[in-house]
């Protein structure tokens, strides 16, 4: 890879509006002076690029020599357009920028757009180009725009005063041609001085024009490896996962197909049975309860029917089995049928003093605003007297009768 310190030379005339080359003369030459910058960037990493204008109120240097490639693209944005080229004047004030460039092993390159033509007189440009030469300073020449046989002529005698062992080069854009990087493309501005030049030349300018750059991804390993790597393991991820994509999409589609492959009469089948088992457990819950509240029903009617007597002779048997079983239970029986006989005792006693008519007409005397002598308590004590009578001679008759029961036990 050559290194070289490289002045381009842009013309900026009023002859750069005409829209000869699309969309425009100076756009045209812009976007071959972009292809021209990173190509020459990219081929080494330490050369240096310097942009120029040549028409004008005069020669203006945009940008020094530098490998910033950002820094010379962004010189490019708002130029102006007007005036006339003056060639001279450009060429000698690159070939001083490229004098004072920082790394003096650098070879020394100006290429120059001329698209308007030149006032300047032949011998004028023969004595530049003689300049250059001895200075060792190559120059690129693009000539576009009108090709009259005056311009051709100035421009093919400062090559020839310019060039030695075929350093530097001449190419003529017809009129009409679609851009200027499609006709610059394969010559050696772009591709070095038969060296092989430089692939990222070939591929910018195969992108700009909407072509192929025949590597793959755009991307020549041969210059950017790592990108070229990297592009590749991320194309291959992309393609493995969209084979998982659309082998998980057959695969749901195999199975909505078998789904929906099943007969109807199958679905109705178990839809029926189910149905079946579900009435089936509805009917059993239902006889349950229907036989409890037979049997409650069965039970009450049977306890409505039983005879009192049968009842009480049954309860009586069962308690005396429970007692026999459990002697704190006869304990506790023998108790309460003792406090029944006191109950009865006392009952007694209470009638026999509610017979005795002096006490219980001493008693009402003692109570306060309540006079014995009246009729109404009077009738009231007899009927109290009375009703004492009936109880003690039921009383009495029920101990006889009870009596009586034990005698006749023992017979």
């Amino acid at each position: 890879m050559v290194l070289e310190a490289t002045m381009i030379c842009i013309d900026n005339s009023e002859w750069m509006r005409n829209g000869d080359y699309a969309p425009s003369r100076f756009q045209a030459q812009a976007d071959a002076v972009n292809l021209i910058c990173g190509a020459k960037t990219q081929s080494n990493p330490e050369n240096t690029v310097g942009i120029l204008t040549m028409a004008g109120k005069g020669v203006r240097v945009l940008v020094t020599p530098t490998s910033d490639l950002g820094k010379i693209l962004a010189c490019m944005h708002g130029l102006e357009i007007g005036g006339e080229m003056n060639l001279a004047s450009g060429i000698q004030v690159a070939q001083l920028a490229l004098k004072h460039r920082q790394n003096k092993k650098q070879q020394q390159r100006i290429i120059v757009f001329c698209g308007s033509p030149i006032k300047h007189e032949k011998k004028l440009i023969e004595m530049i180009g003689r300049k250059l030469k001895k200075n060792s300073v190559a120059l690129d020449i693009i000539n576009f725009g009108e090709q009259d046989d005056g311009k051709i002529e100035k421009l093919e005698a400062l090559l020839a005063a310019v060039n030695n062992n075929d350093t530097s080069h001449i190419v003529h854009v017809p009129t009409g041609s679609s851009a200027l990087s499609d006709v610059l493309i394969n010559t050696p501005i772009f591709t070095g001085d038969g060296e092989g030049g430089s692939g990222f030349a070939a591929a910018a300018a195969a992108a700009a024009a909407g072509g192929l750059s025949g590597f793959d991804f755009g991307v020549d390993p041969n210059l950017d490896p790592e990108l070229a790597l990297a592009l590749r393991v991320s194309m291959e991820e992309e393609r493995a996962r969209q084979e998982a994509a659309a082998k998980k999409a057959t695969e749901e589609a195999a199975k909505q197909e078998k789904g929906e492959g099943q007969p109807s009469g199958t679905q109705d089948a178990m839809m029926t049975e189910r149905a079946n088992v579900a009435t089936s457990e509805v009917d059993n819950k239902a006889n349950d309860l229907m036989d409890d509240e037979n049997a409650l029903l069965q039970q009450a009617l049977a306890m409505s029917m039983d005879d009192p007597d049968s009842g009480h002779e049954t309860r009586d048997t069962d308690m005396s089995d429970a007692a026999a079983d459990d002697p704190e239970l006869a304990l506790a029986l023998q108790l309460s049928v003792q406090d029944g006989t006191k109950d009865s005792s006392s009952q007694s006693d209470l009638s026999k003093l509610l017979a005795d008519q002096s006490f219980v007409s001493s008693i009402l005397a003692s109570l306060p605003g309540v006079d014995p002598n009246d009729p109404s308590v009077k009738n009231l004590l007899d009927s109290i007297q009375s009703q004492t009578e009936v109880r003690a001679s039921n009383l009495s008759s029920q101990q006889k009768n009870e009596e009586k029961e034990p005698k006749e036990d023992e017979k």
